[in-house]
């Protein structure tokens, strides 16, 4: 295939017009940052997903049993019938309600969970969790707390100081209605990575919980922990045809605008990215344009040789698809080496300019996380690629309509 050949030729061939070569560079590094950048975006995104959610879930459990009063009085049963399922790998009850823990002058709102301490292993990772005391000093009876790091620091207590609950209930005294307050000892203190419940989370005993709360010997549900979490949809399910007068919901559906949100802001981010790699690739359009016409004379020799116009279309789709297979490659090459080193790249960057780019108290996570999904790099390059051909269409077929005539005339 000459007409290969002399395509190739083009591409290392030095131009007559140096402009030229400028801006098949410029072409070329356009779409090689296009798509750096565009693998570099995705691949934060899919971690930082990825890596909210594991955090999320370490805490919280993959499908929750309720009732449709938040008041479940036989949770042995349902949660013995949950077991039966073979995807399902634990089971624990759990009593949430709101409170205010106040020390001195600090006051803080916060979600408070009663659990059982032998259960809560089995369906999170609060135990894996603790840096200071322990999870077992949650003792029935004893009015312990473990708390979140941030809302400890917020507090200003440790291991052993003592906090005080307010909880919403109130009870009729003679002096009117006043809400239930009772006294609590740091027992340990977690740290999910998960800013959330690091600053909004108190844990206690489940007894102690249902005594506050004036639950009776009921719990506000059941938390299971299963063996794939991309199964929690089907599973849950396939639970509610066996409880149907219970509420199943999977992880999903507990925190649904924040996954919707971070796939509509994935999808978008692809969308504007790929418009970037599009304007990249349609560069060569211009640089093409202007081999054409730098080539007339070398166009019009060819003609007269017997080439076919179809023959000169090929030559000029060759030399643009290398532009773009260049540009493709470098970018493919630079996108994942970066994304692949992103963690020891953005700590050097804060170090630089002396400030931190990720606040835990906006961003949920404090390292910026990268996750590189085969599929998204195969479809990037494919993209471009294909943008990159759809550019040269338009000169390659200007090239082929050159008259050799015109051409050769002031040659």
């Amino acid at each position: 295939m000459y007409e290969l050949l002399i395509g190739l030729r083009y591409t290392r061939a030095k131009r007559r017009n140096g402009f030229i070569s400028f801006i098949s560079l410029v072409s070329i590094l356009g779409i090689a940052l296009g798509v750096a950048a565009l693998i570099i975006v995705l691949s934060v995104m899919n971690g930082f997903q990825e890596e909210v959610r594991n955090r999320m879930l370490g805490m919280t459990s993959h499908i929750t049993i309720s009732s449709p009063d938040n008041s479940l009085q036989d949770w042995h049963a349902a949660a013995k019938i949950s077991a039966q399922n073979p995807h399902v790998k634990g089971a624990a009850p759990y009593v949430m309600g709101q409170g205010l823990f106040t020390n001195g002058s600090q006051v803080k709102g916060v979600l408070v969970r009663g659990i059982n301490p032998e259960l809560e292993p089995k369906v999170s990772e609060l135990a894996d969790k603790i840096v200071s005391g322990r999870l077992d000093t949650l003792q029935q009876g004893q009015f312990n707390v473990v708390l979140g790091w941030a809302l400890a620091q917020e507090l200003g207590v440790g291991v052993g100081d003592k906090v005080t609950l307010i909880t919403p209930q109130g009870q009729v005294t003679p002096a009117g209605l006043l809400p239930r307050m009772r006294q609590f000892t740091v027992g340990g203190i977690f740290k999910a990575d998960y800013y959330p419940y690091d600053a909004n989370l108190a844990m206690i005993h489940l007894v102690d919980a249902q005594k506050l709360y004036r639950t009776g010997d009921a719990v506000s549900g059941v938390r299971l922990k299963i063996d794939d979490l991309f199964k929690a949809r089907e599973v849950a399910r396939e639970i509610n045809r066996t409880l149907p007068e219970l509420i199943v919901a999977d992880w999903s559906q507990e925190n649904p605008t924040y996954f919707r949100a971070v796939e509509i802001e994935k999808r978008m981010m692809f969308i504007i990215l790929t418009l970037i790699v599009a304007v990249a690739a349609f560069n060569l359009v211009s640089t093409l344009v202007m081999l054409v016409t730098d080539k007339q004379a070398d166009i019009a020799i060819l003609r007269t040789l017997g080439a076919s116009p179809a023959s000169i279309m090929k030559i000029f789709l060759v030399n643009g698809a290398i532009s773009g297979f260049i540009g493709t490659a470098a970018g493919v090459a630079g996108g994942v080496l970066v994304a692949a080193n992103i963690g020891t790249i953005v700590p050097f960057i804060e170090k630089i300019i002396g400030a931190q780019i990720l606040s835990a108290d906006v961003y949920l996570i404090t390292e910026l996380p990268s996750k590189i999904i085969a599929n998204d790099v195969i479809s990037i390059g494919v993209i471009s690629l294909l943008l990159a051909l759809l550019a040269t269409l338009y000169p390659s077929w200007r090239a082929s309509r050159v008259n050799p005539a015109e051409a050769l005339r002031y040659e």
